[in-house]
């Protein structure tokens, strides 16, 4: 959970930051755990990226992997981070979010030269429709790209089930890593 001052706040988020020059989008997932969950990397085992978004002019990748520690409670995150809580794996994948819809539209600008396009009555000027997913009846409510890239993950899990033997100690940890890019 994110600290109350920080963006965000109270809202649930893994690590994540934006990329530094000469860094790759993994080497920056590792440095942004290590330094909000004030670990070392030889601590993390990266399995791979599970995906990435594109949002508002960013672009959000995702990974996952493994903290080897010995109980999650050992770790004790930097400022950035309110506390930490866990899901265990067997609910996410049994429990699918809930998708709930949000529209907008863009109402007139006062600067914005309407009058200038034809058919501007019948033009679609910014009408958006976004599905939102959220993990409702947690210990925390999850939702938003949080909870997509949990979805997001845990359906790779499904696909792979008869492949994949998951060890209930084993901490799964999602890191998201955030690079702007203005388009």
């Amino acid at each position: 959970m994110r600290s109350e001052h920080i963006s965000q706040p109270g809202e649930i988020s893994f690590p994540g930051g934006r990329v530094e020059d000469g860094e790759t989008f993994q080497e920056a997932a590792i440095r942004e755990t290590c330094e909000e969950l004030n670990l070392v990397p030889n601590q993390i085992d990266i399995w791979g990226e599970i995906g990435y978004l594109i949002h508002q002019g960013r672009t959000i990748h995702c990974f996952v992997g493994k903290i080897k520690i010995e109980n999650w409670e050992y770790i004790h995150p930097n400022e950035e981070v309110y506390r930490l809580f866990t899901v265990e794996v067997d609910t996410l994948l049994t429990k699918e979010p809930i998708y709930y819809t949000v529209t907008s539209t863009l109402s007139e600008v006062k600067d914005f030269p309407f009058f200038l396009v034809k058919n501007r009555e019948k033009y679609n000027f910014g009408y958006s429709e976004r599905h939102i997913p959220f993990y409702r009846n947690l210990t925390e409510n999850i939702w938003g790209m949080t909870a997509i890239f949990t979805h997001k993950f845990t359906n790779i899990l499904k696909d792979l089930e008869s492949k994949l033997k998951i060890n209930d100690n084993i901490v799964i940890f999602l890191i998201l890593v955030k690079l702007l890019i203005w388009y």
